[in-house]
């Protein structure tokens, strides 16, 4: 069983015909499950992330012709640790069901229902049920046991450590053109070269997944120095996720990795970000009225790694918009029929929508605009206090970072679990205290001043009840 759908395979069994479970990595796997059991319930997510994203997607069990691989697995580890004990707060979803949450399970039950109404097929349902275990049973996961700062502190350092293994493995990937991790299996061994240049990938299944995965990960690690947390860590991480988008050889990372640093640099402007986007949208429209071609064709004339296929990028998003009578629905599986490379869902929207129609797409499209959104809200609410607006500012570089990548390439290794791992980190990073401390005077402030009044618990990014012990009033 795939752990994501993929219409090339005409049988949904499709991919290793029978185990690829390296020694090194059950042992790995063991320790990781005892470590999960025996730590404190705070900690597990640090196992859990390590070994989840440190794992060749290729690693699994085949089991009667299902794949069970190694990170799937881990996730059902971390659930049967989950039930075994309880929360300090007794609820398992601090906050409850978030409307982040309502959405996430929309998008991934209607995406599972569309690909089995699509193809009709027993095998059909036996990979989406792969799907559900692996995006609700990772994001409900991860959002049961991320629950304040101290538990996002934790995941980027583990981001970190992730990001300084995989810096290394790639930068002796450049130095002699294999893959360590490719001896354990699941994962190519002779590194991909495009145009005399070695494409490190490291762990991931890609080289573009890798640099991508460092690009979105780089703007958190400016987070974790800002927070004043772990400092030493944190410029680690910095630096290897540096390292991992340019060793990818890969112009949609470098893309990402520049536009989370032009996000930054519009820190001065943060009062005025109405203006930038409407003059950005104004800019957009006038390029189309003089241009020969679609907007989007513009990615054709970005190259930042030498040999970039932007133009079949934009030619995909261009055929796939032609085509929304084939998709708009539950999908297609037809698009392999639409011309040269277009089975190459390489665009993460294109991805969705040909997975799961508008309804999909309209999902992940939504989930972008809430985290924005949160975040806009909080640094609102913050005005005043510089340290925790930039918190905010750079969650916002994060997200936009990601929105970058996701126009150059699609999730489908562990790439997936940073991108559930995000949706879960922004919400709790952003979320508004009590109305106490120093913070709480100054919305109180601004509330008067316009005649605006907000609930006496409130997270004013939804409205939502907010835990008193999520932030203390001087942190």
């Amino acid at each position: 069983m795939q752990s994501e759908f993929d219409p090339g395979f005409a049988a949904f069994g499709g991919g290793a015909t029978s185990t690829v479970l390296h020694p090194v990595i059950l042992v790995a796997m063991i320790v990781v499950a005892v470590l999960t059991f025996s730590l404190p319930r705070k900690y597990i997510i640090v196992p859990l992330v390590l070994g989840i994203l440190l794992t060749p997607e290729g690693q699994n069990l085949n089991v009667g012709g299902f794949h069970l691989y190694v990170s799937r697995v881990l996730i059902l580890i971390g659930w049967v640790r989950l039930l075994a004990s309880r929360p300090s707060s007794g609820r398992f979803l601090p906050g409850g069901l978030s409307t982040l949450d309502k959405i996430f399970l929309v998008w991934a039950i209607y995406r599972a229902i569309a690909v089995v109404l699509l193809f009709a097929q027993f095998g059909a349902v036996t990979n989406q049920v792969a799907f559900l275990m692996d995006s609700l049973g990772a994001y409900f996961l991860f959002r049961s046991l991320v629950r304040d700062d101290k538990d996002v502190k934790r995941v980027m350092i583990v981001f970190a450590v992730v990001a300084f293994v995989s810096a290394a493995i790639m930068l002796n990937e450049l130095r002699t053109g294999q893959n360590l991790f490719g001896y354990l299996g699941g994962i190519r061994l002779i590194s991909d070269v495009r145009n005399g240049r070695i494409r490190a990938q490291g762990v991931f299944a890609h080289s573009i997944l890798a640099g991508s995965v460092g690009a979105t990960l780089f703007p958190l690690f400016l987070w974790l120095w800002k927070s004043g947390k772990a400092r030493v860590v944190a410029s680690i991480g910095a630096i290897s996720s540096t390292f991992m988008v340019f060793a990818s050889a890969s112009s949609t990372p470098v893309t990402a990795w520049l536009g989370s640093i032009i996000a930054v640099c519009l820190w001065p402007f943060r009062k005025n970000m109405r203006l930038v986007r409407w003059g950005i949208v104004i800019g957009l429209l006038a390029l189309q009225l003089v241009m020969k071609a679609p907007i989007w064709y513009l990615m054709a004339r970005v190259d930042f790694a030498g040999g970039s296929s932007g133009w079949e990028r934009a030619f995909l998003i261009d055929t796939f918009t032609k085509h929304l009578g084939d998709w708009w629905l539950i999908g297609t599986h037809d698009n392999v029929n639409w011309g040269w490379d277009m089975w190459d869902q390489c665009n993460q929207y294109v991805s969705e929508g040909e997975t799961g129609g508008l309804v999909a797409l309209g999902c992940v499209i939504a989930m972008i605009v809430i985290c924005f959104k949160k975040i806009g809200n909080a640094r609102k609410v913050f005005e005043g206090n510089h340290k925790k607006e930039w918190l905010c500012w750079l969650m916002g570089a994060v997200m936009f970072a990601q929105v970058m990548a996701f126009m150059g390439v699609d999730y489908f290794d562990q790439s997936k679990f940073c991108w559930f791992l995000l949706l879960v980190i922004i919400p709790v990073s952003t979320l508004v205290p009590r109305r106490s401390g120093s913070v709480a005077k100054m919305a109180t402030q601004r509330n008067r001043a316009s005649n605006t009044a907000l609930p006496e618990t409130a997270d004013v990014m939804n409205f939502e009840p907010s835990l008193p012990t999520l932030h203390s009033a001087g942190s």
